[in-house]
Protein backbone atom coordinates (compact mmCIF):
# COMPACT_ATOMS: atom_id res chain seq x y z
CA UNK A 1 0.00 0.00 0.00
CA UNK A 2 0.70 3.47 -0.66
CA UNK A 3 0.86 6.14 1.93
CA UNK A 4 -2.71 7.22 1.35
CA UNK A 5 -3.60 3.96 1.98
CA UNK A 6 -4.01 2.72 -2.06
CA UNK A 7 -3.16 -0.56 -3.79
CA UNK A 8 -0.53 0.12 -5.69
CA UNK A 9 -1.20 -0.47 -9.30
CA UNK A 10 1.15 -3.41 -9.83
CA UNK A 11 -0.77 -5.09 -6.46
CA UNK A 12 -4.52 -5.14 -9.19
CA UNK A 13 -2.61 -6.26 -11.87
CA UNK A 14 -0.86 -9.33 -9.79
CA UNK A 15 -4.97 -9.99 -8.42
CA UNK A 16 -6.33 -9.29 -11.78
CA UNK A 17 -4.11 -11.99 -13.32
CA UNK A 18 -4.60 -14.36 -10.41
CA UNK A 19 -8.68 -14.28 -11.38
CA UNK A 20 -7.97 -14.63 -14.97
CA UNK A 21 -5.72 -17.43 -14.02
CA UNK A 22 -8.23 -19.19 -11.94
CA UNK A 23 -11.47 -18.43 -14.20
CA UNK A 24 -8.95 -19.90 -17.26
CA UNK A 25 -8.42 -23.07 -14.71
CA UNK A 26 -11.94 -23.66 -14.06
CA UNK A 27 -13.10 -23.73 -17.38
CA UNK A 28 -10.62 -26.30 -18.56
CA UNK A 29 -11.24 -28.33 -16.07
CA UNK A 30 -15.34 -28.35 -16.49
CA UNK A 31 -14.31 -29.47 -20.16
CA UNK A 32 -12.38 -32.51 -18.74
CA UNK A 33 -14.79 -32.71 -16.31
CA UNK A 34 -17.00 -34.79 -18.39
CA UNK A 35 -14.30 -36.48 -20.35
CA UNK A 36 -13.17 -37.63 -16.91
CA UNK A 37 -16.31 -38.79 -15.85
CA UNK A 38 -16.79 -41.04 -18.50
CA UNK A 39 -13.80 -42.85 -17.96
CA UNK A 40 -14.05 -43.34 -14.87
CA UNK A 41 -17.18 -44.90 -14.87
CA UNK A 42 -16.68 -47.23 -17.49
CA UNK A 43 -12.98 -48.43 -15.59
CA UNK A 44 -15.06 -48.67 -12.50
CA UNK A 45 -18.62 -49.58 -13.54
CA UNK A 46 -19.59 -46.67 -11.08
CA UNK A 47 -23.62 -45.89 -11.56
CA UNK A 48 -23.88 -48.75 -13.31
CA UNK A 49 -22.38 -48.27 -16.46
CA UNK A 50 -21.49 -51.27 -18.33
CA UNK A 51 -18.43 -52.47 -20.41
CA UNK A 52 -17.12 -53.11 -23.59
CA UNK A 53 -15.78 -56.30 -24.72
CA UNK A 54 -13.96 -57.01 -28.30
CA UNK A 55 -15.29 -60.82 -27.35
CA UNK A 56 -16.96 -63.19 -25.44
CA UNK A 57 -15.75 -64.31 -21.86
CA UNK A 58 -13.25 -67.17 -21.94
CA UNK A 59 -14.99 -69.05 -19.35
CA UNK A 60 -18.78 -70.54 -18.99
CA UNK A 61 -20.12 -70.82 -15.03
CA UNK A 62 -22.97 -73.09 -13.95
CA UNK A 63 -24.12 -69.55 -12.06
CA UNK A 64 -26.91 -68.18 -13.84
CA UNK A 65 -28.04 -64.74 -13.55
CA UNK A 66 -31.52 -63.69 -15.27
CA UNK A 67 -30.88 -60.31 -17.06
CA UNK A 68 -34.42 -58.12 -17.36
CA UNK A 69 -34.82 -55.80 -20.39
CA UNK A 70 -36.17 -51.95 -20.06
CA UNK A 71 -36.77 -49.15 -22.60
CA UNK A 72 -37.97 -45.52 -22.24
CA UNK A 73 -38.26 -42.48 -24.97
CA UNK A 74 -37.27 -38.97 -23.67
CA UNK A 75 -39.89 -36.40 -23.85
CA UNK A 76 -38.73 -34.44 -27.22
CA UNK A 77 -38.40 -37.31 -29.12
CA UNK A 78 -41.38 -39.25 -30.75
CA UNK A 79 -40.39 -42.59 -30.64
CA UNK A 80 -41.75 -45.51 -29.39
CA UNK A 81 -39.41 -48.12 -27.74
CA UNK A 82 -39.54 -51.56 -26.35
CA UNK A 83 -37.79 -54.47 -25.58
CA UNK A 84 -38.43 -57.50 -27.43
CA UNK A 85 -37.93 -60.09 -24.60
CA UNK A 86 -38.85 -59.36 -20.95
CA UNK A 87 -36.01 -61.59 -19.77
CA UNK A 88 -33.25 -64.08 -20.28
CA UNK A 89 -31.55 -66.37 -18.29
CA UNK A 90 -28.08 -67.06 -19.04
CA UNK A 91 -24.91 -69.04 -17.23
CA UNK A 92 -22.41 -66.27 -16.23
CA UNK A 93 -19.99 -65.90 -19.02
CA UNK A 94 -22.88 -67.31 -21.60
CA UNK A 95 -22.86 -64.74 -24.12
CA UNK A 96 -26.86 -63.32 -24.73
CA UNK A 97 -28.58 -61.12 -27.89
CA UNK A 98 -31.45 -59.50 -27.18
CA UNK A 99 -33.20 -57.00 -29.28
CA UNK A 100 -35.31 -53.91 -29.27
CA UNK A 101 -37.53 -52.39 -31.24
CA UNK A 102 -38.07 -48.87 -32.03
CA UNK A 103 -40.51 -46.69 -34.21
CA UNK A 104 -40.40 -43.59 -35.59
CA UNK A 105 -43.80 -41.95 -34.96
CA UNK A 106 -43.10 -38.30 -36.93
CA UNK A 107 -43.38 -37.36 -40.55
CA UNK A 108 -39.75 -36.18 -40.66
CA UNK A 109 -36.45 -38.29 -40.42
CA UNK A 110 -35.05 -38.18 -36.53
CA UNK A 111 -31.75 -39.32 -35.26
CA UNK A 112 -32.00 -40.61 -32.09
CA UNK A 113 -28.97 -41.82 -28.96
CA UNK A 114 -29.65 -44.33 -26.32
CA UNK A 115 -27.91 -44.17 -22.76
CA UNK A 116 -27.93 -46.86 -20.96
CA UNK A 117 -27.19 -48.32 -17.24
CA UNK A 118 -27.55 -51.58 -15.37
CA UNK A 119 -29.28 -52.39 -11.82
CA UNK A 120 -27.77 -52.79 -9.10
CA UNK A 121 -25.25 -50.18 -10.06
CA UNK A 122 -22.96 -52.29 -8.10
CA UNK A 123 -23.18 -55.43 -11.16
CA UNK A 124 -22.18 -53.07 -13.92
CA UNK A 125 -18.47 -53.32 -13.82
CA UNK A 126 -19.30 -57.33 -14.56
CA UNK A 127 -21.83 -56.46 -17.38
CA UNK A 128 -20.58 -56.60 -20.80
CA UNK A 129 -21.66 -55.68 -24.19
CA UNK A 130 -19.80 -56.51 -27.53
CA UNK A 131 -22.16 -55.06 -30.21
CA UNK A 132 -25.17 -52.38 -29.30
CA UNK A 133 -27.53 -50.45 -31.36
CA UNK A 134 -26.18 -47.71 -28.14
CA UNK A 135 -22.80 -47.45 -29.99
CA UNK A 136 -23.66 -45.13 -32.45
CA UNK A 137 -26.72 -42.88 -33.01
CA UNK A 138 -29.99 -44.52 -35.06
CA UNK A 139 -31.59 -43.03 -37.66
CA UNK A 140 -35.29 -43.61 -38.32
CA UNK A 141 -37.38 -42.55 -41.48
CA UNK A 142 -41.19 -41.37 -40.61
CA UNK A 143 -42.98 -44.30 -39.86
CA UNK A 144 -39.82 -46.79 -39.84
CA UNK A 145 -39.91 -49.61 -37.46
CA UNK A 146 -36.16 -51.31 -36.53
CA UNK A 147 -35.04 -54.18 -34.41
CA UNK A 148 -31.83 -53.14 -32.82
CA UNK A 149 -29.21 -56.14 -31.43
CA UNK A 150 -27.06 -55.79 -28.01
CA UNK A 151 -25.09 -58.81 -27.44
CA UNK A 152 -23.42 -58.92 -24.12
CA UNK A 153 -22.66 -61.22 -21.23
CA UNK A 154 -21.71 -61.61 -17.59
CA UNK A 155 -18.15 -61.29 -16.64
CA UNK A 156 -17.52 -64.85 -14.65
CA UNK A 157 -15.24 -62.65 -12.41
CA UNK A 158 -18.35 -61.55 -10.49
CA UNK A 159 -18.30 -65.10 -8.62
CA UNK A 160 -14.84 -63.59 -7.35
CA UNK A 161 -16.71 -60.48 -5.68
CA UNK A 162 -18.64 -61.61 -2.94
CA UNK A 163 -20.65 -58.29 -2.29
CA UNK A 164 -22.70 -59.68 -5.70
CA UNK A 165 -23.17 -63.17 -4.11
CA UNK A 166 -27.20 -62.36 -3.87
CA UNK A 167 -27.54 -61.03 -7.19
CA UNK A 168 -29.63 -62.97 -9.56
CA UNK A 169 -31.52 -60.53 -11.53
CA UNK A 170 -29.90 -57.53 -13.28
CA UNK A 171 -31.75 -55.19 -15.19
CA UNK A 172 -30.63 -53.74 -18.74
CA UNK A 173 -31.81 -50.92 -19.28
CA UNK A 174 -32.15 -47.90 -22.04
CA UNK A 175 -33.64 -44.81 -22.98
CA UNK A 176 -33.35 -42.82 -26.34
CA UNK A 177 -32.74 -39.01 -26.48
CA UNK A 178 -33.27 -36.92 -29.62
CA UNK A 179 -29.64 -36.34 -31.02
CA UNK A 180 -29.60 -33.23 -33.67
CA UNK A 181 -25.77 -33.48 -34.09
CA UNK A 182 -24.93 -37.26 -36.17
CA UNK A 183 -21.14 -38.15 -35.19
CA UNK A 184 -18.65 -38.72 -37.97
CA UNK A 185 -18.80 -42.47 -36.95
CA UNK A 186 -20.83 -44.81 -39.17
CA UNK A 187 -24.32 -45.52 -38.56
CA UNK A 188 -25.03 -49.29 -36.72
CA UNK A 189 -27.33 -51.33 -39.22
CA UNK A 190 -30.02 -52.33 -37.37
CA UNK A 191 -30.41 -56.43 -37.80
CA UNK A 192 -33.94 -58.71 -37.36
CA UNK A 193 -34.38 -61.50 -35.25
Amino acid sequence: MTEGGEISHEANKKVAMGVVAGVVAMVCLAFAAVPAYRAFCQVTGWGGTTQRAATGAADVLERRITVRFDGTVGRDLPWTFRPEQMSQTLHVGETGLAFFEATNGSSTPLVGRATFNVSPAKAGQYFNKIECFCFTEQTLKPGETVSMPVTYFVDPKIADDRNLDEVETITLAYTFFRHDEPSSSPKAEPKGP
